[in-house]
């Protein structure tokens, strides 16, 4: 019988650069966008209306504010059980829109940014910051945290001694250590039998440092508001009476 001529073995074949990505947005960006508002202004009035942030100078709660509203956001969004339904769509490829571009007799787009290089303007939130941020509210919500424990775990982010520029690090520190230690009487107090708690809560505080604060901006307030500065709009509402 005759032999057939195996092929050599050579590299495998990789996958097309060109491959359909997945973008992800809000089914209904205008309530979600609303709930996400109202939320914001009751987490600054919360803020507000802690005694021990009013103490500081106007330019250290800015600071701590600037660095914490999103976390702080994202825990009164789960307070609030407030739910994300979100569509999922297909980005054009490169090869999509050069053939689109030419057929309606404009320019193709420039070329992707080489790795590494950094990129400008506004990147819609993708599948994996969506998910992160739901994972993030269904933990919240498998934990049936109490009104005191997410006033805790508010304090716990917004006492943050580590940001570069405070004048009151050590005095923002204790305020810190005393949110946690007063969340660790609260659920030695309240969930006697559960030990485990306590670590449980803090792995929700674990998430948030995992969910960048740019997508939370792009995926509740740009659909509405547009190009949004979260600085000049968080500054405003500190010095407004909320």
């Amino acid at each position: 019988s005759e032999e057939r001529a195996v092929p050599p073995a050579g590299p495998a074949p990789r996958g097309c650069p060109c491959g359909t990505r997945r973008r992800v947005a809000l089914r209904s960006p205008q309530v979600a966008c609303k709930a996400a508002s109202a939320v914001l202004v009751k987490t600054l009035r919360f803020v507000q209306n802690v005694p021990c942030f009013q103490e500081l100078p106007l330019e250290e709660q800015l600071l701590l504010v600037r660095s914490c509203w999103a976390p702080l956001l994202l825990l009164g969004l789960a307070q609030d059980r407030v739910h994300l339904e979100t569509v999922e769509s297909a980005e054009p490829s490169m090869l999509q829109r050069i053939l689109t571009a030419r057929q309606q007799g404009e320019q193709p787009p420039p070329r992707a940014p080489a790795p590494g290089r950094p990129q400008h303007g506004p990147h819609p939130p993708s599948a994996g910051d969506i998910q992160a941020i739901k994972g993030f509210l269904a933990k919240c919500w498998s934990l049936d945290i109490s009104t005191k424990e997410y006033a805790y775990l508010k304090g716990t982010v917004l006492f943050n001694p580590d940001l570069p520029g405070l004048q009151c690090t050590q005095y923002i520190e204790g305020l810190q250590r005393e949110a946690q230690q007063a969340l660790n009487e609260h659920v030695r107090l309240i969930h006697r039998g559960d030990e485990a708690r306590f670590a449980k809560l803090n792995v929700v505080l674990s998430l948030l440092r995992s969910i960048n604060a740019n997508v939370v901006a792009e995926l509740f307030f740009r659909p509405i508001i547009g190009a949004v500065n979260m600085d000049d709009m968080l500054l405003e509402m500190l010095c407004a009476k909320l």
